[in-house]
């Protein structure tokens, strides 16, 4: 077990978005697709973890990351998720990075870019990619939100394979 309190920023953020990868692949186990999202909070202990929730019932709404801000709404104050971080196995799409902007979370950080994952996923009818940078769309707000991203893009880009071509 990692003592993340000892970590720099740049450490701490590599661990937490491993976790997301670990996260993906128990998706995949669910028959879900490989994305993953935690929340940690300022005091860099995890408060939520969530898979991606497509199926049973082909929700094409239940990203890892909304699912994740809901949860968060529902469960924490507006200052905790101010200084809280969403780590995420892929960039937000566009649905997602409203939902986390709504939740009130200052802090982002993300694998794998959502252009690489269009190109990686193609037109797939289970998750015809939006590249709209997650940025932008929070560039568009009154609130900031931090965004470190991609980071371990290789890495978070292994977790598709093969996925998208079956």
């Amino acid at each position: 077990m990692t003592d993340v309190a000892d970590l720099t920023q740049v450490q701490a953020d590599e661990h937490f978005l491993k976790r997301t990868f670990e996260v993906a692949r128990r998706s995949m186990t669910h028959g879900n697709h490989p994305f993953g999202a935690i929340l940690v909070g300022r005091d860099r202990k995890i408060l939520i973890e969530t898979e991606n929730g497509y199926m049973p019932a082909h929700d094409g709404t239940a990203h890892a990351e909304r699912l994740l801000a809901t949860e968060a709404c529902r469960r924490f104050k507006a200052e905790d998720l101010a200084g809280a971080t969403i780590y995420s196995s892929a960039e937000p799409c566009a649905m997602c990075s409203g939902a986390i902007y709504w939740a009130g979370v200052g802090r982002l950080v993300y694998g794998l870019s959502e252009a690489r994952l269009r190109g990686i996923t193609g037109n797939h009818p289970e998750n015809p990619t939006l590249d709209l940078p997650c940025r932008a769309v929070f560039a568009s707000g009154q609130r900031a939100t931090e965004v470190v991203g991609p980071l371990l893009e290789d890495d978070a880009a292994a977790l598709h394979d093969g996925v998208w071509t079956k």
